[in-house]
């Protein structure tokens, strides 16, 4: 194993199934004894924005510390890609980190941003083809947990996945094990795949991350809400729920839940659903690897390991991984 510290300083698109699998997995989150709601819908245009701003705040050591990363190692990271090959970044969202690698690949086939949000995806793919005219561009909206098929014309290009953010870190261990299966199949025999993996630490550090003083991060957990609220029939009184993050140790994650502040019934296209004072809805899981542990989970998905970049504090690592 190879760890090497880093110092930090209008194409068509495919659309989303229709809201039935959205409201499916919200009567089925709300009805279970343990109220959750899967993270994935925290992104619309407004939650996707509020990320965008979460990344910024100075609690948030994630974003800048993996950009500092792709910015010691790009060149390095940009090397193990294949020469014309078609890159795939799975939950796209911004392009900030993306372009930490395009600008060392200029002979880059394609690159395919997926992601849920179609409108900012779209406007993301229309700033990128700005900055690199010359780069085809085919963004795809989907549910990148789910299969999906690559645009016509690049299924026998030589092809490369890059998975940046921590994303990983919000599945279940087996489902990310799943996931990391999934990303090959996707991408296929000999394909390389590029992840972003959050790393255990000190548990202040982790709380403040999710918790921000600013309270960026509690208005993005509660759009979840206004989101149901508007494309479901929602009646959720929003400022009646409370954000709460926390480290849980046994599971290496951090938890985030919205905190019900009083007993109340609430309905989802006219289905009601019953509240106690101070119950909570789990919204997000956010784990927490060591090195080895990541490259345990990405070994057992089928990936050969590679190199492990890590900045100085080892607060966050990037893997590259290939598929046999």
């Amino acid at each position: 194993m190879t760890i090497k510290p880093v110092f930090a300083d209008a194409t068509p698109i495919s659309r989303l199934p229709d809201d039935r699998t959205f409201l499916d997995d919200v009567v089925s989150g709300l009805s279970a004894t343990r109220k959750s709601l899967p993270a994935k819908y925290f992104y619309d245009a407004a939650g996707s924005e509020l990320f965008e701003a979460i990344t910024r705040l100075p609690e948030y050591y994630p974003t800048r510390t993996e950009l500092g990363i792709l910015d010691a190692a790009g060149p390095e990271i940009a090397a193990l890609l294949p020469r014309a090959a078609t890159l795939v970044e799975f939950g796209s969202g911004s392009t900030a980190k993306v372009r930490r690698l395009l600008r060392h690949l200029p002979d880059l086939g394609a690159y395919v941003p997926v992601d849920v949000s179609e409108t900012f995806l779209r406007s993301e793919a229309e700033i990128l083809r700005a900055d690199f005219p010359a780069l085809r561009i085919e963004p795809v909206a989907a549910d990148f947990t789910k299969p999906f098929a690559l645009p016509d014309g690049l299924e026998s290009t030589d092809v490369a996945g890059f998975f940046p953010g921590s994303t990983i870190g919000n599945f279940e261990p087996a489902e990310a094990r799943r996931l990391l299966a999934q990303f090959g199949a996707v991408l296929g025999p000999g394909a390389g795949l590029i992840v972003g993996v959050d790393l255990v630490k000190d548990r202040a550090v982790l709380e403040a991350a999710y918790d921000d003083a600013a309270g960026v991060t509690g208005a993005f957990n509660r759009n979840l809400l206004t989101r149901i609220n508007r494309e479901l029939g929602g009646d959720f009184p929003v400022g009646s729920f409370t954000h709460r993050a926390l480290f849980n140790e046994r599971e290496s994650r951090i938890e985030m839940h919205l905190v019900s502040a009083r007993a109340q019934t609430v309905e989802v296209a006219g289905r009601p659903f019953r509240f106690a004072d101070g119950e909570t809805i789990h919204t997000e899981n956010s784990y927490k690897y060591t090195v080895d542990g990541f490259r345990s989970l990405a070994a057992s998905a089928g990936w050969t390991l590679g190199t492990v970049w890590t900045d100085p504090e080892r607060l966050f690592s990037v893997h590259a991984l290939k598929r046999a």
